[in-house]
C-alpha cells in the first residue's frame, strides 16, 4: 500500500493552477532501464506537443555492484508549454528504484519537491550499499520534500505474474510500471509505448506483453489508488511552434543526419573512421545505420589508425571523418597536423567530456578548447566550431563540411557529452532551403613542359583538390615541408615560412564567409556581456533572460566560430564594461578572448561534471554588476589589466 509522509490540506487543493513546466529525474541502478525509460517518456512528451530538454547522467562506473552508489544511472527531463532551454536546475519529481538512486540525487531536488521511492528495494542490505546508517522513508531525513513510498519491486511482480517470467526477468520490467504511473501523472498516451515495446520485443512476444502489463499497472495504480500526495494528474498544454514536421533528436543523431547532409550539399561520397569511446560512440552507431546516402563506416583498432583512413579517404576524393573525445583527440593529434600540413578536408568531431586522462568518461565538460585551438605541434591553425545544442549540431555538421571543402582544411567540431545525449524537439528541415556548395575537382591536365601544381591556390588559398589517378595530373603530398605551389620537398627557410604563413592565411580568410557575430539576447552595448560556447548556450540564456526581466544591463553572447572568430568580435566585445565567461573548464575561452582581443574578461568555472545551473550564472550575474556599481564607472581603455593572463 502507498504510503506518504505530506497530506493535502484543503487550501493546497484548492489551489491547482496549470502548470508551466516540470522537471523529473528518474533515478535507478544501471541495470534498472533508467535511460530507456526517460527515452519513451520523452518521446510521449514530444508528441504531447511540449518542448523539451534532456540531461542523461550515466553511471561512473558501467559495471559497478548492483546497488552501489557507483553504479547510479539517471535522467532528467525539464518540460513544459513554454520555450525550454535548458535540463532544469532543480528537479521537481524524483523517481528513485533504490537507496542508492535517491542517495546521489536528493540532494538536486527543490525544497518541497516531490520523492517517489521503490521502498521494496530499501532493505538493510540495500540501505548498507549505499551507506545508510537507517533508512531514510523512517528517520524523518526526507521531512524537507514530500515522500511518497511503495513496494513498486512487488506491485510490478503481481502485474507480470501470468506470463511465467522467472524473477529477475520479472523485475525488469518495473521501470515499465514507473513509466506507467509517470505517463498516468502528466497525461500522456500510452499506446505509443505499447507500440514500441511491441517493436522492440517482436521475437520475444511473451516479454512485449509482459512489459505492457507492467506499463498498464502502473498507469492503473495512479488512476485508482488515493495517495493523498501531489502524486497526481496534471495536464501540461502543447508549447508554441512553428508548423512543420518535428522529431525528437540526440546531439549524435543530429550530428550524423547534419554530416549526411553536408555531403549531399557537397556532392560528395562520406567515409567515417572512428575508435568506439565514450560519448563519442553514438556517432558511429547512428552513422552505420545510413549507409544509403553513401556512407562509409570503418570501426578502427585505434584512434591513429581511425584518422589516418579518414585522411586517405579525403585525398582519394571522398569526405573523411573522424570522430572521438579528448583523449582519442591527443593521440590523432600527429595526424591532424598531417591533414593540415597537405591541406585536406576532413572533419574531426571532439564530443568532449571531463579529463585529462580517462578523466570522467560518462560526464559533461568543455575540456578540450585549448585542445581544439593550440594542441598541436609547430604552427598549426586549422577552424573549430561549437555546437550548442542535440538540434544545433546539425547546422554546425554542415558548416564543417563547408568550411572544409571550401577552403581545403580539415576543421575540428566540438559537442560534449551532454550535446551527444541530450535530445530536444527539432523541425525537420526543408533541405531545398540549403545552398549546396558542391566540390569541384581539378581535372585539368599541365600544359606541355609544365608540372602539376598541387599547391597553387585560389583567391582564398585553397589548394586544388586532385583525385589520385586523374590523367595528367599524377602527384604526391605528404607531412614534409613543401615548396609553395609545386608541393616538391623543400627544407628552405623561405618555403616554410611562406608555408606557414599561406596556412595561417587561409584559415584567417574562413572569417570573410562566415555572418558577423550577433547579440542572441539584449543590446549590441552596455554594461555586461556574458559569453559563452557549446552547450552553455542554455543556462546563460535563461540567466541573461531572468537578469533583464529584473531591469539588469546585460547581454547574451554565444560563439559559433571560434577559430577564426568573425570580423566584429572585437568591436563588439569592447562595447561593454565588463565580460563574464561562464564555462565548463578552468576558464578556457577566457584566455582565448584576452589573447585574441585584449579585453578584461573574468572567467565562471565549473568542472564539476555536470551543466552549470541557471541560478549559479543569474548569480555570478549579480556579483559582478554590483561590484560594478559599488566601484563607479570606468571607461575600459583606463583600466589596468594584463592581457592574456591565466582567469
Amino acid at each position: 500500500m502507498a504510503t506518504a509522509t505530506h497530506r493535502v490540506t484543503p487550501a493546497e487543493a484548492a489551489a491547482d493552477p496549470p502548470l508551466e513546466a516540470v522537471v523529473v529525474r528518474f533515478a535507478g541502478d544501471s541495470g534498472d532501464g533508467m535511460q530507456l525509460t526517460g527515452g519513451q517518456f520523452t518521446l510521449s512528451t514530444a508528441l504531447a506537443g511540449n518542448d523539451l530538454a534532456t540531461f542523461p547522467d550515466f553511471p561512473a562506473e558501467i559495471r559497478a555492484p548492483q546497488g552501489t552508489t557507483f553504479g547510479v544511472s539517471a535522467f532528467q527531463i525539464n518540460f513544459g508549454s513554454c520555450a525550454i532551454d535548458t535540463a532544469g536546475d532543480q528537479p521537481d519529481v524524483l523517481i528513485a528504484m533504490n537507496p542508492a538512486a535517491l542517495k546521489m540525487n536528493v540532494r538536486d531536488l527543490r525544497e518541497g519537491g516531490l520523492i517517489i521511492l521503490d521502498e521494496g528495494e530499501f532493505t538493510a542490505r540495500n540501505l548498507a550499499k549505499a551507506g545508510y546508517q537507517a533508512n531514510p522513508i523512517e528517520d524523518g531525513s526526507l521531512a524537507r520534500w514530500q515522500l511518497v513510498h511503495f513496494n513498486i519491486s512487488q506491485l510490478t511482480l503481481d502485474a507480470v505474474k501470468p506470463f511465467g517470467l522467472g524473477n529477475k526477468e520479472a523485475l525488469r520490467c518495473k521501470n515499465m510500471w514507473t513509466l506507467g504511473l509517470a505517463l498516468w501523472m502528466f497525461d500522456r498516451d500510452r499506446q505509443p509505448i505499447v507500440n514500441w515495446l511491441k517493436t522492440k520485443f517482436a521475437k520475444m512476444p511473451e516479454l512485449a506483453e509482459a512489459n505492457i502489463a507492467a506499463l498498464n499497472a502502473g498507469h492503473a495504480y495512479g488512476e485508482t489508488v488515493e495517495i493523498g500526495t501531489p502524486v497526481r494528474r496534471h495536464h501540461i498544454d502543447p508549447a508554441p511552434a512553428e508548423p512543420g514536421l518535428y522529431r525528437t533528436v540526440t546531439g549524435a543523431e543530429a550530428l550524423a543526419i547534419g554530416l549526411v547532409a553536408g555531403a549531399q550539399l557537397a556532392g560528395l561520397k562520406m567515409f567515417f573512421g572512428s575508435y568506439p569511446i565514450t560519448p563519442a560512440s553514438p556517432l558511429l552507431h547512428h552513422l552505420a545505420r545510413l549507409k544509403e546516402f553513401g556512407i562509409t563506416t570503418f570501426q578502427a583498432e585505434d584512434e591513429i589508425a581511425a584518422i589516418c583512413a579518414a585522411i586517405g579517404a579525403s585525398y582519394a576524393g571522398q569526405l573523411g571523418v573522424t570522430s572521438s573525445s579528448g583523449p582519442g583527440i591527443a593521440l590523432k593529434t600527429e595526424a591532424i597536423g598531417l591533414a593540415v600540413m597537405t591541406e585536406l578536408p576532413v572533419v574531426v568531431v571532439n564530443s568532449q567530456r571531463g579529463g585529462p586522462s580517462t578523466g570522467l568518461p560518462t560526464k559533461t565538460e568543455q575540456s578540450d578548447l585549448y585542445q581544439a585551438v593550440y594542441g598541436r605541434n609547430a604552427d598549426t591553425p586549422l577552424p573549430v566550431i561549437a555546437a550548442r545544442s542535440p538540434a544545433d549540431a546539425f547546422e554546425c555538421a554542415i558548416e564543417a563540411v563547408r568550411i572544409a571543402t571550401r577552403y581545403m582544411v580539415p576543421v575540428m567540431l566540438l559537442t560534449d557529452g551532454y550535446i551527444a545525449n541530450a535530445a530536444e524537439p527539432w523541425k525537420v528541415p526543408d533541405m531545398a532551403g540549403y545552398a549546396p556548395f558542391p566540390v569541384q575537382f581539378f581535372a585539368t591536365p599541365p600544359a606541355e613542359g609544365e608540372g602539376v601544381m598541387p599547391y597553387a591556390r585560389n583567391a582564398e588559398l585553397a589548394r586544388p583538390w586532385i583525385k589520385p589517378g586523374t590523367p595528367g595530373l599524377e602527384h604526391r603530398i605528404g607531412g614534409i615541408e613543401k615548396a609553395p605551389g609545386s608541393g616538391n620537398i623543400d627544407y628552405s627557410p623561405e618555403a616554410h615560412a611562406e608555408m606557414t604563413r599561406i596556412r595561417a592565411g587561409k584559415v584567417a580568410n574562413v572569417a570573410d564567409s562566415i555572418p558577423d557575430q550577433d547579440v542572441c539576447l539584449g543590446e549590441a552595448s552596455g554594461e555586461l556581456a556574458v559569453v559563452g560556447w557549446g552547450s552553455t548556450y542554455g543556462p546563460i540564456h535563461q540567466a541573461v533572460r531572468r537578469a533583464r526581466s529584473r531591469g539588469l544591463d546585460v547581454a547574451h553572447i554565444h560563439i559559433r566560430h571560434i577559430v577564426p572568430m568573425p570580423r566584429n568580435m572585437a568591436v563588439l566585445l569592447r562595447g561593454f564594461r565588463h565580460i563574464l565567461v561562464p564555462e565548463m573548464n578552468s576558464g578556457q575561452l577566457t584566455t582565448i578572448l584576452r589573447d585574441r582581443f585584449l579585453v578584461d574578461a573574468q572567467s565562471l568555472s565549473k568542472v564539476s561534471g555536470h551543466p552549470f545551473r541557471i541560478a549559479e550564472i543569474e548569480a555570478a550575474i549579480g556579483e559582478t554588476l554590483a561590484k560594478s556599481h559599488d566601484n563607479g564607472a570606468v571607461e575600459r581603455d583606463d583600466r589596468d589589466f594584463k592581457a592574456g593572463t591565466q582567469p
